[in-house]
């Protein structure tokens, strides 16, 4: 296992103790995996297909993020940013924080960022200064709407769900639904499969018309 895989799993398992703040072996045991790895930010994101989607697009820039002391972490719930920012903040790792967040958990990411000394009186406007850019909806329907619903479901042939989806698609709930709307839905059905497309219409974006939260992420750290 990797220094970054490590860090990553570190991280995860303390945001799901019991503790409100990490215990000093905790604390000293993620600043020497950083040190380890010049970590200087933290990428928090919604789940494992943001981590995909973000991961792939560094490297179709040419980046190699924990090369330049970036990690990406899943959240796996935007409840929990408080928590892992804790770990971040001067009591922990003591690192820069960034992120990717939807529209309609802006709060939690205020509030949390606001818990943990990284600002006061935020709003929603503020979030793009401290590093955390927002979703319409997801990031799934960022890339959705850049690569056109056409776009997206090439991708979905070139893995060879086509079949599955048309199948999909005429399932009773879903036939009446907006073809976007059943393209998201399609993607969350088996486990794995977001990560999958996280990563798959990533490498299919032009990239001079990037989802604009992915590609102010991407520019700013």
């Amino acid at each position: 296992m990797d220094t970054a895989t490590r860090l990553r799993q570190t991280v995860i398992t303390w945001a799901a103790g019991d503790e409100d703040t990490p215990t000093p072996a905790e604390a000293g045991a993620a600043r020497d995996l950083a040190a380890g790895l010049g970590l200087r930010t933290v990428v928090l994101v919604e789940g494992v297909s943001d981590r995909a989607a973000v991961e792939a697009l560094a490297e179709r820039q040419g980046r190699t993020l924990t090369a330049e002391g970036i990690v990406v972490v899943p959240l796996g719930g935007a409840t929990s940013i408080t928590r892992f920012l804790r770990l971040l903040g001067p009591d922990g790792l003591d690192v820069r924080p960034a992120g990717l967040c939807d529209a309609a958990e802006q709060r939690f990411f205020l509030q949390g960022l606001e818990r943990t000394g990284f600002g006061t009186g935020l709003a929603p406007d503020d979030l793009e200064p401290l590093g955390f850019f927002t979703c319409h909806a997801d990031l799934e329907d960022e890339l959705i709407r850049a690569l056109g619903t056409d776009g997206v479901q090439q991708v979905i042939d070139d893995q060879g769900d086509l079949r599955a989806f048309r199948i999909f698609q005429r399932q009773p709930a879903q036939r009446e639904r907006a073809v976007e709307a059943q393209l998201r839905r399609f993607m969350g059905t088996i486990g794995g499969r977001k990560e999958t497309y996280g990563r798959a219409l990533t490498e299919a974006l032009d990239l001079t018309r990037l989802p604009r939260p992915l590609d102010g992420l991407l520019a700013h750290i």
